[in-house]
């Protein structure tokens, strides 16, 4: 995410009061450590200063430990959370005979003249 994600944001927020009710507050402390680094280091790798900040699953493997998840249903969690997406996502390529689906936007580039592949 480039903005941060307002699940995320939450999530981050019930981190915090679950690592203080579950005496975690050190580990908590790691991931706001590597949140607060990682734009950084990307920036040096990368060599791009595009702000990055971390989605909603970078807290939720912590929350659901916390909370006493088995750790063998992660991933099916993280699946529910997304499958209404996916289905949806699926049903428009069905209706749209398989074309591709991108979403309405406004170019604020400027405008150039095509040029044929042949001419290239």
């Amino acid at each position: 995410y480039t903005k941060s994600d307002p699940r995320a944001i939450v999530l981050k927020e019930k981190a915090r009061e679950l690592a203080k009710v579950k005496n975690r507050e050190d580990e908590l402390q790691m991931y706001l450590h590597i949140e607060e680094v990682t734009p950084q280091i990307f920036a040096d790798v990368k060599g791009s200063t595009k702000v990055i900040s971390p989605n909603v699953d970078f807290f939720s493997g912590f929350v659901y430990d916390m909370l006493g998840f088995d750790p063998a249903i992660y991933t099916p969690m993280f699946a529910m959370a997304r499958v209404v997406g996916w289905s949806a996502h699926r049903i428009d390529e069905l209706i749209n005979g398989g074309r591709i689906i991108r979403p309405g936007y406004r170019s604020v580039a400027e405008a150039k003249d095509y040029i044929s592949i042949t001419k290239r």
